[in-house]
């Protein structure tokens, strides 16, 4: 149903370099529930997708990580590539605002490459997640449990390692935010007329 999301926030946070589909294809079905999504990015006006190694399609950025803030958002999703996720897991206020979404408990969805940023931001210690196979020796090494599935969900972190795992990783978000138990963000009163 178009409306299950109307009133939820949420934040893609990217930079040139993202895995087009694993930014573009989580938008695409939160919107069409009815979710409010911003992608935020270091700088204002296009990110650069890519189709593995191939030039893909450019983004729209909605608002720079200089001015968004975390606690605007009811959720996260960070999307792969490897040149985004080795370019933003340098970036303190993507790690800012990673740690602030975690502290609140906030749905985070990480997909492929994404991984790079929690780790980053110190927030996988002692949780389960899965990746792109070659990052389970960073989550390992930031002592966190990785295991080889389709999804992987502990507590407020949802994980999918690569773009075939898409269905299951929108609809494991937007299961998280249909039920979650945070006060949305600008969330109108439904009628009930």
């Amino acid at each position: 149903m178009a409306s299950d999301l109307n009133g939820v926030k949420v934040a893609i946070l990217a930079v040139d370099g993202f895995e087009q589909a694993e930014l573009v294809e989580p938008q695409r079905a939160l919107k069409a529930a009815g979710a409010q999504v911003h992608v935020i990015s270091q700088k204002p006006g296009q990110i650069q997708g890519f189709k593995h190694v191939d030039k893909g399609d450019k983004v729209d950025v909605d608002v720079t990580l200089d001015s968004a803030n975390a606690a605007d958002y009811d959720a996260l999703v960070l999307p792969g590539g490897v040149v985004n996720g080795d370019a933003i897991r340098l970036d303190a206020k993507a790690q800012s605002f990673v740690k602030e979404a975690d502290q609140a408990k906030k749905p985070i969805a990480v997909i492929c490459h994404g991984g790079w940023l929690p780790i980053s931001a110190g927030i996988v210690a002692g949780r389960t997640l899965t990746s792109w196979p070659s990052l389970q020796d960073d989550v390992r090494n930031a002592c966190g449990t990785w295991v080889d599935q389709e999804v992987q969900i502990d507590g407020n972190l949802i994980t999918s390692r690569k773009p075939d795992d898409l269905p299951a990783f929108n609809q494991a978000l937007i299961d998280a935010l249909t039920s979650a138990p945070f006060e949305r963000k600008d969330r109108e009163p439904e009628s009930r007329i």
